[in-house]
């Protein structure tokens, strides 16, 4: 049997929660996350141009603007 739960809970206390885990576990959110990211753009890309064919160019171009924008964001 599965239960669900449904909480409210603030960005604070998310981050809070993220900031006690192990920097392995951190490091492996953080990677997870990348991809839903990387996933999400690329789902835009493919619904923007209505088609499932891509050339590899333009799906490398757009991963490597993903990837840069990600990098500019933890310099910042």
């Amino acid at each position: 049997m599965k239960a669900a739960l449904q909480i409210e809970i603030t960005f604070e206390q998310i981050l809070a929660l993220i900031k006690s885990l192990p920097k392995r576990e951190r490091i492996k959110l953080s990677k997870e996350l990348e991809r839903e990211i990387i996933d999400s753009k690329l789902s835009k890309l493919l619904e923007t141009f209505k088609t499932d064919e891509l050339s590899l160019e333009t799906i490398d171009a757009e991963v490597e603007k993903v990837r840069q924008d990600i990098y500019d964001e933890q310099k910042r």
